[in-house]
């Protein structure tokens, strides 16, 4: 579906601002703000957005009407205020997962939002926060620091705009904002491979690592100089010695030919497992590219065709029941309302497939989704459903999804389990053990043996403890973050970061520990001491909910400098001050964004917070270790009285072992 510029205009009382999606939010492009984060978004607003007629749980809602150069596609890009002392979800489960539960609450929260292609002209609805689906969903506290918590390209039910496009345009504004620091939790797939350990292979860092994101921390006790171990463990497999460990397996003739095929390709020489990756993943893109060039031109020749079927049938898919799938989402709605989702969307596929007299024939997801909105009226569960279902099994039925190559649109398409399309029996769940022999004729699909080499050397490497432990600690470091450091620009403004020092009155009550970041504060060029106090108490007023009836009394280092007197020359632009005052409000329940719950987290893999893992906590100690380190699978349920380890070797009496 493709929107014109003049359709979407005037869908709008107004005439809009459109920008150019590829150069919005560069320096210039349409501001260059200098200032503080809290500063720049309004100045972003004012400048870029149009206010909505309407709110989403009383929110305001800002427009940004966005134009991709190269297709004339015009698409909206939101921006919500959320005040946290109207929010029904005042805190933040990121920052507490990040390691910044300490942080004071800000007083805002902005979030980017750009919905699904479907969606593009239709207003926002409560609960926007909740969908998965939105192709961008980014969020910021007024206080500079954020995270990215949704990017869907291509693959992810995108029909026009790639991840990296959307990445550099969050990069961007963030950028140009001025932001603090941003974290992401990577668990981005392509297929069946985690991009995080595919590319920390390949690359040296993970997918995000492209826009400067970098290891912040790890779950399960990983630590930073854990990640980098473990990263140059994997990429320095030598391709030798892999050939060599795999001998006397089933897999090791597939092995030698595809490190000799790509050998031969390469003009470099190859020998470590991160020089292959890197190589194959750059083959991969051009030859995507020039696939694309000879679908427009040929048509394939019958034989080739009777060849193309084959080779699909005999490949190896992986396929796991909706039931199972279903078992372990955490979401919002019961199982029985998503498989009754499933089944809907199942029908209307069968309904599809005989209008085609049973010769296949995908439906969009967009017609998928209007066809099953007859039936069902949560648009939210929907587009839920509609996500997780790729090669699962719903009844005596596969669907599959697929990017179709000519329309580039995102397409649904339903097998029999028994009428040889893609598999010869069902597969119910999804298996652990090596991929069976390739049956493609090597070099011939890229990225197959891409899989094929993520899925066999990477996970199930044979009989390396070594290779085992780094593999795991890699897919146990999903939290990455960027910093954008600070500026002091050559300009008119004095600017320096003000950091809270609470008075002996507040810091006597919960204040305590790691103080949280400092603030922003930027004033003119020949002001006094007092001007900064007032500039200082106003910026910490406006961002943070426990500062609002805050007063600087002081200004550290700088007790002997009168009211009166000017701090050029006297303190360098751009460095710390402490700021001491009163009026902290320390009994607010809006303190800290991690919120006022006071828990202990020490596990046996060494965690000491909150990772976002799943965790249970003792009913004697109440100290929170993670499941997983317990013996207790995922999908295993929780006992409901809970005794941990220690607690139950210091009740037990001790135990002679028997010599029977």
């Amino acid at each position: 579906m493709s929107i014109s510029t003049l359709e979407s205009c005037k869908k709008r009382k107004r005439r809009p601002k459109l920008f150019g999606f590829h150069t919005f939010m560069e320096s210039g492009c349409p501001i260059s703000p200098t200032g503080a984060f809290r500063d720049n978004v309004r100045q972003f607003l004012s400048a870029c957005g149009e206010l909505e007629d309407y709110k989403v749980e009383g929110m305001s809602i800002w427009c940004t009407l966005l134009v991709h150069e190269s297709s004339s596609i015009v698409f909206p890009l939101y921006t919500i205020e959320e005040h946290v002392k109207h929010s029904p979800q005042p805190y933040c489960d990121q920052c507490r997962c990040s390691g910044w539960a300490n942080h004071y609450m800000s007083k805002r929260k902005y979030h980017w939002i750009i919905p699904i292609d479907c969606d593009w002209n239709k207003p926002l609805e409560d609960g926007v926060f909740d969908l998965q689906t939105h192709i961008l969903h980014g969020l910021i506290h007024c206080n500079g620091f954020g995270h990215l918590l949704s990017i869907n390209g291509i693959e992810g039910g995108s029909g026009y705009l790639c991840g990296r496009e959307i990445m550099d345009l969050w990069d961007r504004i963030c950028t140009n904002l001025r932001t603090c620091k941003v974290t992401v939790e990577d668990v981005s797939k392509k297929k069946s491979m985690d991009l995080r350990l595919l590319h920390g292979v390949a690359y040296g860092h993970s997918w995000f690592g492209r826009w400067g994101y970098k290891f912040f921390h790890g779950s399960f006790g990983v630590r930073e100089q854990n990640y980098n171990r473990a990263i140059e463990i994997l990429s320095s497999l030598e391709l030798d010695n892999i050939i060599q460990d795999f001998c006397g397996t089933d897999l090791c003739r597939e092995m030698k030919q595809i490190f000799h095929h790509y050998r031969d390709m390469s003009e470099t020489l190859l020998l470590t497992l991160k020089d292959l990756l890197r190589f194959m993943l750059t083959v991969k893109s051009c030859a995507s590219a020039q696939k694309k060039t000879i679908m427009t031109t040929t048509k394939p020749s019958k034989r080739m065709t009777l060849r193309i079927k084959s080779v699909v049938k005999d490949k190896s898919v992986n396929y796991k029941r909706f039931s199972a799938v279903v078992a372990k989402m955490d979401s919002r709605w019961s199982a029985r309302r998503l498989e009754s989702a499933a089944e809907v969307i199942v029908n209307a596929l069968q309904e599809q497939k005989a209008e085609n007299l049973g010769r296949g024939g995908g439906m969009s997801r967009q017609k998928l989704r209007d066809a099953a909105r007859m039936h069902i009226g949560d648009t939210g569960l929907l587009d839920y459903v509609l996500k997780s279902m790729n090669n699962v099994i719903v009844g005596s039925h596969i669907v599959h999804r697929a990017v179709n190559p000519a329309t580039r649109l995102l397409e649904y398409t339903i097998h029999d389990l028994c009428d040889g399309a893609g598999i010869s029996e069902p597969g119910p769940e999804i298996s652990d053990e090596p991929l069976p022999p390739l049956a493609l004729e090597t070099g011939s699909d890229v990225y197959s043996e891409v899989v094929y080499l993520y899925m066999n050397v990477l996970l199930n490497y044979p009989e390396s403890e070594l290779v085992a432990l780094a593999t795991q600690a890699v897919l146990d470091s999903k939290h990455f973050v960027k910093e954008w450091p600070f500026r002091d620009e050559d300009d008119q403004f004095l600017r320096f970061k003000c950091q809270v020092m609470p008075s002996f009155v507040d810091s006597e009550t919960d204040l305590t520990g790691k103080l949280p970041p400092g603030e922003l504060v930027m004033i003119p060029l020949h002001s006094t001491v007092l001007e900064l106090k007032e500039a200082a108490e106003s910026a910490l007023r406006d961002t943070y909910c426990i500062m609002e009836n805050l007063v600087v009394t002081d200004v550290g280092n700088m007790q002997k400098l009168d009211d009166g007197e000017l701090l050029f020359g006297a303190v360098e632009s751009g460095s710390q001050v402490w700021i001491q005052g009163y009026g902290i409000d320390s009994d607010s329940k809006l303190r800290y964004e991690g919120g006022n719950d006071k828990w202990i987290v020490k596990c046996e893999c060494g965690a000491q917070d909150d990772d976002g893992e799943r965790m249970v906590a003792c009913d004697i100690c109440e100290v929170w270790q993670h499941t997983r380190c317990l013996g207790i699978e995922d999908s295993g349920t929780v006992p409901p009285l809970f005794v941990c380890p220690r607690c139950c070797s210091s009740f037990a009496p001790s135990r002679t072992e028997s010599s029977f």
